[in-house]
């Protein structure tokens, strides 16, 4: 019995070393452990080192406590503390993304509106360079409308009455006589003519060719259905819808003045462009 007793001895000291050596450690630990280790590697560690290098400091102290006394009650409270500041390292580099990303967010947003707000300011600027053509382009118009209605007054007879706006050109100035092909001086009335038929765009037009009594009835009809149409031609040419103008021959049938004279038969010899009203379309 003496003999055993030294071997029990060793034997229980043995056991209580591997009994310290072998405690597991505590739950707090674990977890603190795991919280460092997600915020070392994940965001935190880029965003925010500073914090993990704190909870690193504090998970430190927790693991000396718990290698100097596994069981002890400070080891869990420097292992909560651990955890705290690990957790705490991983909030705020959430909270530091998610204000970078609001930032970024909102520069984009601001350089978008700006740049919607230039497009903006271009388009307006264009629109109203765009109008101010077209108010100028107008002016333009009225003021050559007025110009070739003026000339036209020179050249030619200008009235109004129940057929609508009647335009008379003397046949001398238009053709030879005899012919129906145009006068060079014919054209710059004509041209004249043309300017004041498109500012009356929506009305139809009728050509017709007067001639004097003098010679065969059945020449005159020709020849005043043959100026009709070369007049007729020479408008839709520069312009005019064909659909909306014709050109009808009348020869002798309606004399303006007598042809027992010179004058009379002169004023007789003439071509009627006719601008119907709006209603009589």
């Amino acid at each position: 019995m003496i003999r055993a007793y030294p071997k029990t001895l060793a034997f229980l000291a043995l056991s209580l070393l591997v009994g310290c050596g072998s405690t597991p450690p505590p739950k707090e630990l674990l977890e603190a452990r795991t919280a460092y280790q997600k915020a070392q590697t994940g965001q935190a560690n880029q965003v925010n080192p500073a914090q993990v290098h704190v909870a690193k400091g504090s998970l430190d102290q927790a693991e000396k406590s718990y290698d100097d006394e596994p069981g002890s009650p400070e080891t869990k409270d420097r292992a909560y503390i651990a955890l705290r500041k690990a957790q705490l390292a991983d909030a705020q580099a959430g909270m530091m993304v998610a204000e970078r990303q609001r930032e970024q967010a909102q520069k984009e947003l601001q350089a978008t509106q700006v740049a919607m707000g230039r497009k903006t300011e271009r388009e307006l600027e264009s629109a109203r360079k765009q109008l101010e053509r077209s108010q100028q382009q107008l002016e333009d118009e009225r003021r050559r409308t007025k110009e070739a209605l003026d000339n036209l007054a020179k050249m030619a007879e200008v009235k109004n009455d129940n057929r609508g706006m009647v335009i008379t050109l003397s046949g001398q100035v238009l053709f030879a006589s005899g012919a129906s092909a145009l006068l060079p001086a014919a054209m710059s009335a004509l041209d004249n003519v043309v300017t004041a038929l498109k500012a009356n765009p929506d009305r139809s037009i009728t050509v017709e060719g007067h001639t004097d009594s003098q010679g065969q009835r059945g020449f005159n009809m020709d020849l005043s259905q043959k100026r009709a149409d070369s007049v007729r031609q020479y408008i839709i040419s520069h312009g005019l819808p064909p659909e909306i103008v014709r050109a009808v021959g009348v020869g002798p049938d309606r004399p303006v003045a007598s042809n027992s004279t010179a004058e009379g038969r002169a004023n007789n010899r003439r071509v009627e462009i006719i601008v119907s009203p709006p209603e009589r379309k």
